[in-house]
C-alpha cells in the first residue's frame, strides 16, 4: 500500500481568495456572510449569503475563455492553479499518472438560469450552455489544462461532493492507480433560483442578521446560509513527493464513505450512518484513541444535523468525545455545497501544521443536544496529533477524511 500525502492547496472562499489569506481570516474569526449582492433578495425570503468578494477570474484564465465557463468552473480552476503551483506537481509528474477528481454538487446552475430566461425570453440559447453546465466540466477542463491523461472522476454528492473526492482520490493513489491527483470540488449556486430553491425545502435560514444566520451548534441555529467557491489539494503519493522535495501539509491515512439510506434531505436524527462512517475512516487510519483530535465537523447550523453529528461523534470516541477539538468553519464560510469538503479538509490539513483550531465563531447559546467543545468564538492552540473533516449531503452521503500530522 502506498502512503499518500497533501502537497498543494489552493481555495476561493467567502474569507478569502487563495488558502493562506482564507487561514489568517479563520483564525481571526473573520465572518463572510453579508446580505445578498448577486441579486436583489427583495423578494426572497433568505436574504443572506457568504459571497465569494473581489475574484478576478483573469488571473488565472484567458479572458476569452471566461465567457464560455460558468462561475462554478472558473472557481474551480483558480483554486486548481494555486494547488498546482503551491504543489510545483506539474512537470514533475508523467501525465498518465496525473489524475483528476473535481466534483461538484449542483454544476453549472448560473449558466442553466441564465439559458433558461434566454429560451422563454426569445434569445439565442448559447451553443456553450451544456459544456458550461454539467458538473463534470470542472475536472475536465482541469485535466485538459494540465494534460492530466490519467484517472479522471467527477463526484456527485451533493454536500459530501468534495470530501469524496478527496478519499476517493487517496484511494486511487493508494492502491497504485496514480501518483499525485488534483483533488477537491467547486460551486457557484447564490442565484435566484437555487436560493428559492433551498429556501422551498426549508433548508436555509431566514435570519437577516450576518452574525445570528450561520451559528452551528448554537441552540439558536435555523438553517444553513448558502456559500460559494472551490477548495483543490494535490495528494501525491509519499515517495514520489519526498524524491522531489516536496513541502507536504500532512498524510491523508483515513476515508469513510456512507449512506443513511433514511431520507431525501434530513439525516438520521440518531446519527447512526455519519457515525460508522467517521468509524470506518479512523479504522482505516489506524486511530489508537489516544491522538489529540481536531475535528472540522460538518456543522450546517440545522436543527437536525448539529445534534446527529453530535450523536455520532460521541457514539464513535465515547468519553473522548469531549477531549476532542471541534469547530465548524461554516460559521464564517456559510455552506458552500460541493466545495464544502475540500475547503474544510485544507482547514483539517492546516490546523494540523500550524496546531492552531480555528473557531466556531457567533456562538452564544448552549444546546443541551449539542454539549461537547465547539471552540466558541476564539481559536485555540492545541499539540493537535490527528484530524477529521465530516461531510454529510442531501440523499443520506456520508464523507470523513483522517489526516495525520
Amino acid at each position: 500500500m502506498k502512503r499518500v500525502v497533501i502537497t498543494g492547496v489552493g481555495a476561493i472562499t467567502p474569507v478569502g481568495n487563495d488558502a493562506a489569506t482564507m487561514w489568517e481570516n479563520m483564525k481571526s474569526g473573520v465572518c463572510g456572510i453579508g446580505i445578498i449582492s448577486k441579486f436583489d433578495p427583495e423578494t426572497s425570503k433568505a436574504k443572506v449569503a457568504a459571497e465569494v468578494k473581489g475574484f478576478d477570474p483573469v488571473q488565472y484564465i484567458d479572458k476569452r475563455e471566461v465567457r464560455k465557463l460558468d462561475l462554478f468552473c472558473q472557481y474551480a480552476l483558480a483554486a486548481a492553479a494555486q494547488a498546482t503551483e503551491d504543489s510545483g506537481i506539474i512537470g514533475k509528474v508523467d501525465p498518465q499518472r496525473l489524475g483528476v477528481y473535481v466534483g461538484s454538487g449542483v454544476g453549472g446552475i448560473n449558466t442553466f438560469y441564465e439559458q433558461s430566461v434566454n429560451l422563454y425570453t426569445g434569445k439565442n440559447v448559447s451553443p456553450f450552455f451544456i459544456p458550461m453546465m454539467i458538473g463534470n466540466i470542472a475536472a475536465g477542463n482541469i485535466a485538459i489544462k494540465y494534460n492530466a491523461t490519467g484517472p479522471c472522476l467527477p463526484v456527485v454528492t451533493a454536500c459530501s461532493t468534495s470530501t469524496h473526492a478527496l478519499g476517493e482520490a487517496f484511494h486511487a493513489i493508494k492502491y497504485g492507480l496514480a501518483d499525485a491527483i488534483i483533488a477537491g470540488g467547486a460551486e457557484a449556486t447564490i442565484t435566484p433560483l437555487a436560493v428559492k430553491g433551498f429556501t422551498s425545502c426549508k433548508a436555509l435560514t431566514l435570519s437577516e442578521d450576518p452574525n445570528r444566520a450561520s451559528i452551528p451548534f448554537d441552540k439558536e441555529r435555523s438553517g444553513f446560509v448558502m456559500g460559494e467557491g472551490a477548495g483543490m489539494m494535490i495528494l501525491e503519493e509519499y515517495e514520489h513527493a519526498a524524491a522531489r522535495g516536496a513541502k507536504i501539509y500532512g498524510e491523508i491515512c483515513g476515508y469513510g464513505n456512507t449512506c443513511d439510506a433514511h431520507h431525501i434531505t434530513a439525516p438520521d436524527p440518531e446519527g447512526k450512518g455519519a457515525a460508522n462512517c467517521v468509524r470506518i475512516a479512523l479504522n482505516e487510519a489506524g486511530y489508537q484513541g489516544t491522538e489529540q483530535l481536531y475535528i472540522n465537523a460538518h456543522g450546517t447550523s440545522t436543527k437536525l444535523n448539529d445534534a446527529g453529528e453530535t450523536r455520532a461523534f460521541k457514539e464513535v470516541l465515547g468519553d473522548r468525545a469531549y477531549k476532542a477539538h471541534i469547530s465548524s468553519t461554516k460559521s464564517m464560510t456559510g455552506h458552500m455545497l460541493g466545495a464544502t469538503g475540500a475547503v474544510e479538509g485544507i482547514v483539517a490539513a492546516l490546523a494540523l501544521k500550524d496546531g492552531i483550531v480555528p473557531p466556531t465563531i457567533n456562538y452564544r447559546e448552549p444546546d443541551p443536544e449539542c454539549d461537547l467543545d465547539y471552540t466558541p468564538n476564539k481559536a485555540v492552540k492545541a499539540e493537535l496529533e490527528m484530524a477529521l473533516s465530516t461531510t454529510f449531503g442531501f440523499g443520506g452521503h456520508n464523507a470523513c477524511i483522517v489526516i495525520r500530522k
